[in-house]
């Protein structure tokens, strides 16, 4: 280690202590806090964040960082401290912009909004949402304006923060080859409804059942329960504090089991990404997910490439009967696979089909980049939702909790972080693709061995954290970068059988 580094070290375990309980109360806040308590926390979440931009954002640092990025100082770091450096560079770059009063007032209102989201959801009341909206999408603007380059826009700098090297021009052509490949292909499943049946999924499931069969597929598919936790949330999510600390959350519907199934497979493919990350990492800038699409990637390669496969249910279908022999005892194998592949366009994404998700995520793509170019207000953006859910998916929500208030991401400023949702779908695919060509992967499924599979993801994703960007991970495990056509034919084959198209 260079003696500079050695110095840079101090700074950086005070910046991880603070993002830890930062991480640590919005946790609590989604999951077990009263109700009554945000406007309290907040004013705390407000000081820590203060406290943690000002461990980052000082002289010193700069100094530091600016010394450790010259030729003669590279050369003594190793690859990990390098990758470091580029990131906490990157992070100070960005942050350096923001005046320290309006990042932490930022934070607090981003605390309290949480609240008011999941409020005005369970209400149906938009209008007690648009206020904090707007006051987000006006913070997150300027945000952008502090940071915004050349030619640059400002939705290309939020895009940045979730995925970099991806911007509107790219995800306009893949959100394009999207459209073009699959709206054909929805169109045919929706003249064949017929042919797969899930009414079964809709019986009366008990919800403390349910929880039971979400802890076993969660230790099924790897998660430790002695480094993580799940607990119950409005919206599930995967937060980690290290790799020795991830929690999982879910969210669970009495009359629809397969909800709750594949939201604990899903997250339970965040959660294995953050427990896989190296030790000597782990509580450093470089310590997460390189990104939120090689994030997904994870989430969706676990729960649709693997979890919606006949070869993943072939072992343990009979464990799921066997919680609910009323409800499933007489339902065949056969049966459930295609009952929990049916496409059929849906109101919530999160709970929407492999075929028909991509449009869910572009609708909120476009929706995103209409605010962000000025030309959709606030008061605007329901009746904006509505009405291009008919045009993508053909189905109007009846309701804006079914509607604009179903995802919880806005109340956090999470701008130009959907798009990650559909790159990190396309991106399993390819990944699929490519695992498939190195070892027999159906063969293990069906042993109900996923060792060698989630093995091999982390030797070559998950140890490395963010030392590696989506495209130098992708490249360095498959040979080639980025390409949306592996999730396209994988889409296209499997529905075409599915549907006997």
């Amino acid at each position: 280690m260079s003696e500079l580094f050695e110095k840079l070290t101090p700074h950086l375990k005070r910046s991880y202590a603070f993002q830890a309980a930062l991480n640590i109360i919005t946790w609590d806040n989604n999951t077990l806090a009263p109700r009554e308590a945000i406007d309290n926390t907040a004013k705390a979440i407000e000081v820590l964040a203060g406290e943690a931009y000002g461990t980052i954002i000082n002289d010193q640092v700069k100094g530091l960082l600016a010394s450790l990025g010259t030729p003669g100082e590279q050369e003594r770091l190793n690859t990990n401290e390098k990758a470091i450096v580029k990131n906490l560079s990157k992070t100070f770059r960005k942050l350096e912009k923001i005046p320290a009063d309006e990042f932490q007032a930022y934070r607090a209102l981003k605390a309290r909004a949480y609240t008011v989201w999941e409020q005005a959801k369970s209400n149906n009341d938009y209008g007690s949402y648009a206020p904090v909206l707007g006051e987000i999408i006006a913070y997150q603007k300027r945000f952008c304006g502090y940071q915004q380059g050349e030619g640059q826009s400002l939705y290309d700098v939020c895009l940045d923060d979730y995925e970099e090297g991806f911007t509107v021009e790219i995800l306009d052509d893949f959100f394009g080859k999207l459209r073009t490949a699959l709206g054909p292909l929805v169109q045919k499943i929706r003249e064949k409804q017929e042919l797969v049946s899930d009414a079964f999924l809709s019986q009366t499931y008990p919800v403390e059942t349910q929880k039971e069969l979400c802890r076993f597929l969660a230790e099924y598919i790897g998660f430790d329960f002695n480094r993580g936790v799940m607990a119950q949330s409005e919206h599930p999510f995967t937060m980690e504090i290290h790799n020795r600390d991830v929690r999982i959350t879910n969210h669970f519907y009495e009359n629809r089991l397969d909800f709750a199934i594949f939201s604990v497979i899903h997250e339970g493919g965040h959660a294995l990404y953050e427990q896989g990350i190296d030790d000597a990492i782990t509580m450093t800038p470089i310590g997460g997910g390189t990104s939120m699409g090689m994030h997904e990637s994870q989430s969706r390669f676990y729960e649709n490439n693997l979890g919606r496969s006949r070869a993943f249910w072939k072992p343990i279908y009979h464990k799921v009967q066997e919680y609910f022999p009323a409800q499933l005892g007489r339902v065949s194998l056969e049966e459930f696979y295609r009952a929990v592949n049916k496409a059929e366009p849906s109101l919530i994404r999160t709970e929407a089909d492999e075929l028909t998700y991509p449009f869910h995520v572009m609708i909120r793509y476009e929706i995103e980049k209409l605010i962000f170019q000025g030309e959709a207000s606030v008061e605007e953006l329901p009746a904006l939702w509505n009405k291009k859910y008919q045009e993508y998916l053909g189905v109007t929500p009846d309701s804006d909790t079914n509607g604009i208030l179903q995802d919880m991401h806005w109340s956090g400023g999470d701008f130009g972080y959907f798009p990650s949702y559909a790159l990190g779908s396309a991106i399993g695919a390819q990944i699929f693709h490519h695992i498939k060509g190195v070892m027999p992967v159906e063969e293990y499924l069906k042993a109900g061995n996923l060792a060698p599979v989630r093995e091999y993801l982390r030797e070559h994703i998950h140890k490395y954290g963010g030392a590696k960007n989506t495209q130098e991970l992708l490249t360095d495990m498959t040979g080639e970068g980025f390409h949306p056509e592996y999730y396209i034919a994988y889409l296209t084959e499997k529905y075409t059988e599915l549907y006997q198209l």
